[in-house]
């Protein structure tokens, strides 16, 4: 099932176009929506109300046959998913409760295809990989990058680009186009995170070539991290492209100064579905992500976020991800 990924020089990684441009903030007038404009310059709104009204697929026998038995008898399919994400990714309706974004939604196209009720269960970062190592969890939809050393433990169905975005204050010059852009700059980053990763190889790239290396800067939620750079304790904060984009034009206080390539200079990261390696789940998600990409929905969930630039052709099993040495 696996295919070879798109290369790209690391010129073109940086290259890539923002994937979101936001022209106005929720209306709470409106049903609770926000319009969002492409990179092709069309705009849609998207529903931030807890009543989604989700895309929805059928499910498929031969596929959910392949299911392991337990999970089938079950009859739900646990998923597991960040609480410290943020739109458009995961994240809070306007209720501040209801569980809404992309990942949600394309897990529960997944759950639809092998039969099972989507059970979504918020956790941080960390305890997402914990979850899913006793066996709590059954896979993870949280934006989680195909990485050599993650694939050690995991088996991976992937179903999204992964591009990272730079952000900084508005208005603050700068520009990222490479290690030398962050010499010496204090930048704020997820632990645990392949931006983390991204960013201490960027560091020591520095230090070997004389530069300063990077600050790197560690904040417990994302509000404590704009508090940061709005005050300019941290000139830069590194994350997913999509929500740094997202931010940047609801706020209108930031700006998206570079983006990068999740999986370094010359690899296309790749966003995945995460399963206990050996699980018996690999399959079944990446035939039911194939499934839904061929009958549209998948493309309706992504153009309902506004992501359709991150769309992918074909779900890939352990596709080759970030290197362990990204160089």
């Amino acid at each position: 099932m696996s295919t070879s990924i798109t290369r790209r020089t690391a010129a073109a990684a940086l290259g890539l176009a923002t994937a979101l441009v936001l022209a106005a903030c929720s209306n709470p007038d409106d049903g609770g929506t926000t319009e969002v404009a492409a990179a092709s310059g069309g705009k849609t709104k998207i529903n931030i109300s807890p009543d989604q009204n989700r895309v929805t697929t059928d499910k498929v026998g031969s596929i959910a046959a392949e299911v392991p038995q337990k999970i089938r008898e079950r009859g739900t399919l646990e998923i597991v998913d960040s609480s410290g994400s943020a739109a458009p990714l995961t994240f809070f309706a306007t209720d501040n409760k209801t569980v809404i974004g992309v990942e949600p939604d394309i897990a529960s196209l997944v759950a639809d295809v092998l039969g099972l009720k989507p059970h979504i269960n918020t956790v941080s970062w960390e305890n997402i990989f914990v979850g899913l190592d006793s066996g709590k969890y059954d896979v993870g939809f949280s934006n989680i990058t195909v990485t050599e050393e993650r694939k050690e433990k995991y088996d991976f169905a992937t179903y999204r680009e992964d591009n990272l975005g730079f952000e900084a204050k508005k208005g603050s010059g700068l520009k990222v186009t490479g290690p030398e852009d962050v010499a010496g700059k204090t930048v704020a980053v997820g632990s645990g995170t392949n931006q983390e990763k991204l960013l201490i190889e960027w560091s020591k790239e520095n230090e070997k070539a004389g530069r300063k290396p990077v600050n790197i800067k560690y904040y417990q939620n994302d509000s404590d991290t704009y508090l940061a750079l709005q005050a300019g304790r941290i000139d830069l904060y590194l994350g997913p492209n999509p929500t740094a984009s997202y931010h940047a034009a609801t706020t209108g206080k930031t700006e998206v100064v570079g983006t990068y390539s999740g999986a370094g200079s010359t690899l296309q990261g790749l966003i995945a579905a995460t399963t206990k390696k050996d699980s018996g789940l690999a399959k079944p998600l990446a035939d039911a992500l194939n499934h839904v990409v061929e009958n549209g929905t998948y493309a309706k969930v992504l153009k309902r976020w506004g992501l359709s630039d991150e769309a992918v052709t074909k779900s890939e099993i352990n596709p080759p991800g970030l290197p362990k040495t990204n160089k």
